[in-house]
């Protein structure tokens, strides 16, 4: 099955328009991200992949449902698919076509039955050039450390099956090239990364479980012939029972789940693999759904994040299976005070199992034994069904569009909702609201605590005064990030203004129409002085169950789906079965957005409210006041650096990817930016500040001589209406470097395409990922980059770490504004 070049072509073309489009108001969009990688070993070949967010796979138009998905560009140009994944496939029951009636209906037989291994995924092909290509999921390429890299280890399995096949990466990669295939396996090792279930030394190595043809629609080989496969070259298989009818298929995997195993070993689940229904059998569509054990794997995956936990000296969070679950922390715990060495180990997913296996062992029982009891007893009878009394707690201030995601919710699923707004006069508002709170908690699974709760004595009071009537519920922050200040509150300002000076009398206590602007300026800029953000290592934010941290300057739509999608997966069976669509969740953002405020008053109430101080009144600036267009000049002389900023979702992706299973020395850093919110919101190559402009004056009248051309002729008359890019870069993430007050990265700037390069007056171009306080300002990443690479530590210990893979990020080159530009 060869390629078609030009079917290739326009599937880039779909992707690389849907990769920043988002998802306007009214329309059916799709998001992609990509992501650049360059190949080694290779005279420059480099490799796109391509992601959609999780919850696009249940769409219905997608150019493509290949879920890892890697192309790249021929000696000559073309366009082609190096790297093709499975599609998407979901949980029986879980989407509407994996209902069990419609795959009786829309399938046919024989079924094939694979055994669900429990590793990591690794791709692998060959490219024009001979290389054998291997991604993990979404990534390629080694890194500092062996150890952190799934696509590395993978790779070095790959080259030990091949030696004892007597064959060479060069041979496997003609071949699957010859085939326009790649290759498809799960890396089970546990001296590499445990994860739950056990994989000793001798059952260690790559599963081949499949082998896909490397085009949009998905086709693939089947058991046996992906089994001829990996007896020719030296692959461990991945077991498979061959069935006719789905009425067998169902009896199987029933009589399967009632102990979560088969022949006597815990698995997964399987994944089942047959043909959708067709006329044509030669041409029927291949179609692949799975059927996932939820006992004792559940159980299991809670007892590893739970001792994990507690090595951090947090409390153990866990939802079912409570009794059990006290008496192996108890058991762990005994466990790591008699040899502390575990618990490091145990940090880098070395002993997980051992752990619970000494258990298992101590009480006698396996987990499908546990399980059988909790069900002959009636505890923990499944998923959710126990979850109630959940409070989500906005943490916000003015204009960040917390009641309209609260309205669109309380649409979608039916949730309590108490506003403050609602709440008429001063006296025991605080109180009142939090007992508004609790009486909805009596009918109702999920309550919303609909105030800005943007100071900490706000979210201690809620969380006190509910925690005295419902003891065991459960408090989960919606955190509207505000913070580093230093680097968002001037887009913050810029965004909230203008929804809240858009929408002019339609809110409760802001009527923008009525009042002046000034007034309202002035009553929103208190709010931002007095937020605070959410930190959940002290009291009372540490009292959050969960923290879903949403971005102010994103639709409410996007911050809806990010709500939505983490309460689906932090509480399974909370809400219903089936997760709502785009268009649900579209139509729940409209009436939440055309919803006409009935009760209105003023936020002071002649008095301070809540505690608050009456705001002052301000003299209005001369932005404020000004009817006339900014000119050029004025605009000009509000700049204070111009930079190229990258998407923060990639910058906090790879991160994860470098530390989240570091040894715990090296990754100490990453860890105290992050459980201390730290790590910044927003992130940028600074090209050239104001203050070196004396230093750099030709550079610095280069980029505002563009920024000039680009403003000329425009009808500005607030400096909120100046929104404006240069141009577009890419930007490599090369090396992590930080000590123990300030971690950056060090990049390589790029044109984008044909485009313009773009030159900074810093040293070292850099990322700033943040500092360990906040009276280190991010600029101290320079002396910390001068020091690194001059090789002088001064005293204080600099550690640097190779970015794996490189990653080379899209980036828009901006202005940045004062400060004060905006009032």
């Amino acid at each position: 099955m060869a390629q078609n070049p030009h079917e290739i072509a326009q599937l880039v073309q779909t992707l690389e328009a849907s990769k920043a489009k988002g998802r306007p108001k009214g329309k059916k969009n799709f998001s992609c991200k990509k992501t650049t990688f360059d190949v080694e070993n290779t005279q420059g070949i480099t490799v796109d992949s391509w992601r959609f967010q999780e919850w696009d796979y249940k769409r219905d138009d997608l150019p493509t449902y290949a879920r890892g998905l890697f192309t790249t560009k021929r000696s000559d140009g073309t366009r082609e698919i190096c790297i093709r994944g499975y599609d998407k496939f979901f949980n029986v029951d879980e989407v509407p076509s994996t209902k069990w009636h419609n795959i009786e209906q829309d399938t046919s037989g024989p079924y094939e039955l694979s055994v669900k291994e429990n590793g990591c995924i690794i791709f692998f092909s060959g490219l024009e050039d001979g290389t054998l290509l291997v991604c993990s999921k979404h990534s390629t390429g080694a890194r500092a450390d062996v150890n952190e890299s799934h696509a590395k280890a993978g790779e070095n399995w790959i080259k030990r099956h091949l030696e004892r096949a007597g064959k060479t990466t060069r041979d496997l990669a003609r071949v699957l090239r010859d085939m326009n295939a790649t290759a498809v396996g799960e890396l089970c090792d546990d001296s590499f990364e445990e994860h739950v279930l056990e994989y000793p030394p001798e059952a260690a190595g790559l599963y081949l479980h499949g082998i896909n043809f490397n085009l949009p629609e998905f086709a693939t080989l089947s058991g046996p012939e992906v089994h001829e496969f990996a007896d020719a070259w030296g692959f461990k298989k991945a077991q498979y029972v061959m069935i006719q009818t789905i009425e067998e298929v169902k009896h199987f995997l029933e009589k399967c789940a009632e102990t979560g195993s088969w022949e006597g070993r815990d698995t997964e689940g399987f994944v089942v693999r047959c043909k959708k229904m067709s006329k044509d059998r030669s041409r029927a569509p291949d179609w692949f759904f799975k059927f996932k054990f939820e006992e004792p794997y559940l159980m299991y995956r809670q007892w590893r994040e739970c001792t994990k936990a507690i090595i951090s000296g947090k409390p153990p969070k866990y939802k079912k299976h409570q009794k059990i679950t006290e008496a192996y922390l108890l058991y762990a715990r005994r466990q790591l005070a008699k040899d502390p060495s575990l618990a490091k180990a145990y940090q880098q997913n070395h002993g997980i199992i051992s752990m619970r296996d000494g258990f298992l062992a101590e009480i006698g029982k396996k987990g499908s034994d546990i399980i059988k009891q909790e069900d002959a007893e009636g505890s923990d009878a499944g998923p959710g069904a126990a979850i109630k009394n959940v409070v989500l707690i906005p943490i916000a201030t003015i204009g960040c569009g917390k009641t309209t995601v609260a309205t669109a919710l309380v649409k979608l699923f039916g949730f309590g909702h108490v506003q403050n707004d609602n709440i008429q006069g001063q006296k025991g508002r605080p109180a009142r609201f939090a007992l508004g709170v609790t009486n909805l908690m009596a009918g109702h699974k999920v309550v919303i605590a609909d105030r800005n709760n943007h100071q900490r004595r706000e979210r201690a009071q809620i969380i006190d005064d509910v925690s005295k009537v419902v003891p065991d519920a459960r408090f989960v922050a919606l955190h509207y990030v505000h913070e580093p200040k230093a680097q968002m509150l001037d887009n913050v300002r810029r965004v909230t203004r203008q929804r809240v000076l858009e929408r002019g009398d339609n809110h409760q206590t802001i009527r923008a129409a009525s009042k002046g602007t000034q007034e309202i300026i002035g009553i929103m800029e208190g709010f931002l002085e007095r937020f605070q953000g959410c930190d959940t290592s002290a009291p009372p934010d540490s009292d959050f169950d969960e923290v879903i941290d949403l971005d102010v300057s994103a639709t409410s739509l996007e911050n809806l789906e990010t709500v939505v999608t983490h309460l689906y997966n932090a509480y399974p069976g909370l809400l219903p079965e089936d997760m709502p669509n785009d268009e649900d969740m579209q139509a729940a953002i409209d009436y939440a957005m055309s919803h006409e405020v009935t009760t209105k008053h003023d936020l002071s109430f002649g008095k301070p409210a809540n505690g608050e101080r009456p705001q002052k009144q301000q003299k209005p600036s001369q932005n404020q006041t000004q009817q006339r267009p900014l000119t050029v000049d004025q605009i000009v002389g509000k700049l204070e650096y111009f930079s190229i900023s990258v998407a923060p979702a990639n910058i906090i992706s790879v991160l994860a990817s470098m530390f989240e299973q570091a040894p715990a020395e090296e990754a100490r850093m990453y860890r105290v930016l992050k459980q201390s919110r730290r790590i910044q919101n927003e992130f940028h190559v600074t090209l050239i500040h104001r203050a070196s402009a004396t230093q750099h004056r030709a550079l610095w009248e280069s980029y505002t001589e563009g920024f000039r051309k680009a403003i000329t002729g425009k009808d500005l008359k607030d400096m909120s209406q100046v929104d404006i890019s240069l141009g577009q870069a890419r930007v490599k993430l090369e090396r992590v470097v930080w000590d123990d007050r300030v971690m950056a990265f060090v990049v390589r700037i790029y044109p984008a395409g044909e485009g313009a390069s773009w030159p900074s007056a810093n040293a070292i171009t850099h990322i700033t990922v943040g500092t360990a306080g906040a009276d280190i300002k991010p600029v101290e990443s320079n002396s910390l980059l001068t020091r690194w690479e001059s090789g002088e530590a001064n005293g204080r210990p600099i550690h640097d770490k190779e970015v794996p893979g490189g990653i080379i990020l899209d980036g828009t080159v901006k202005p940045v504004f004062q400060r004060n530009a905006f009032k």
